[in-house]
């Protein structure tokens, strides 16, 4: 079952924690700040997607490593 991800882009400072950890779910936009890759985005701004379940374990990485709780997976 494919699991949400998404990005508050309003407190998103661009560190890059996200794209260093999980390359196969997030890269950065043209302002540095976190977006989901190409393959698996939803939304216009990139800020929304829909992953496989195995990369569960690679965007929860990532969530939990951001500093500022931008990142969110959710069932």
């Amino acid at each position: 079952m494919p699991l949400r991800v998404w990005i508050d882009h309003g407190t998103c400072i661009a560190c890059g924690i996200c794209s260093t950890l999980s390359p196969q779910v997030f890269e950065g936009n043209e302002e540095g700040k976190a977006i989901v890759v190409a393959q698996y985005r939803t939304g216009a701004d990139g800020a929304e997607g829909r992953i496989p379940e195995d990369l569960r374990d690679a965007a929860i990485q990532a969530m939990e490593a951001c500093p500022t709780k931008s990142i969110h997976v959710e069932e």
